[in-house]
């Protein structure tokens, strides 16, 4: 494997588990690089004051704010994170926070009792995930009845342009996504782009 090679890889393996020193900066770049996709999945939640929210794989902890922000001070967040990193990183920078609850988890094994948020987003994570199936599964079990799910996903044949992502991402079609939430019991509402290119990031939204 040539520098250049090295050098992808080891992004990519940063981005999908941030871990250490190297792990805290990209913490920071993807809060930089993450904050539309973000927002505009926090935005198609149409969150009510009191509501209780969830982000699963918050990473760089960006869209924990947002969420505190939209169900105010009568509403709870959850966030669940498998990266240590990210974990610690958010517990000091939300140690105040006192309607939020952080949990370290998996997205296939969510640390959330059944039916226990009315809202969730998940950004960026699919990627890193070997069973879609049991992981739209878990999302699926947390989310009350009527409950809003949005999953938001690069599209593959842009993201497939970029020079990290030949290793250890799973590129899937949105078509594959979308049925693994419908085979999960979930109903897609919308496929919303974010940009005007046909090729723009895709925020899937979902009702139980």
């Amino acid at each position: 494997m040539n520098l250049k090679d090295a050098l992808a890889a080891g992004l990519a393996k940063q981005l999908g588990h941030p871990r250490g020193l190297r792990g805290r900066l990209v913490g920071a770049l993807l809060n930089r690089a993450n904050s539309r996709p973000v927002t505009g999945a926090v935005d198609a939640l149409g969150l009510r004051a009191g509501e209780t929210a969830a982000d699963i794989g918050f990473g760089g902890g960006f869209g924990l704010a947002l969420l505190l922000g939209r169900v105010g001070p009568a509403g709870l967040v959850h966030g669940v994170e498998v990266s240590e990193t990210m974990f610690a990183r958010a517990t000091h920078r939300f140690a105040r926070a006192d309607r939020l609850r952080l949990h370290r988890g998996s997205i296939t094994d969510l640390p959330l009792d059944d039916a226990s948020v009315d809202a969730l987003i998940t950004c960026n994570t699919v990627y890193f995930v070997a069973d879609l199936d049991r992981a739209c599964a878990e999302l699926a079990r947390i989310l009350r009845p009527g409950g809003r799910a949005v999953v938001g996903i690069g599209d593959p044949a842009e993201m497939a342009k970029m020079p990290f992502t030949e290793h250890g991402f799973r590129l899937r079609p949105v078509a594959e996504v979308i049925a693994a939430l419908e085979s999960a019991g979930l109903v897609l509402t919308e496929d919303r782009r974010l940009g005007k290119s046909e090729r723009g990031f895709h925020l899937l939204l979902a009702s139980a």
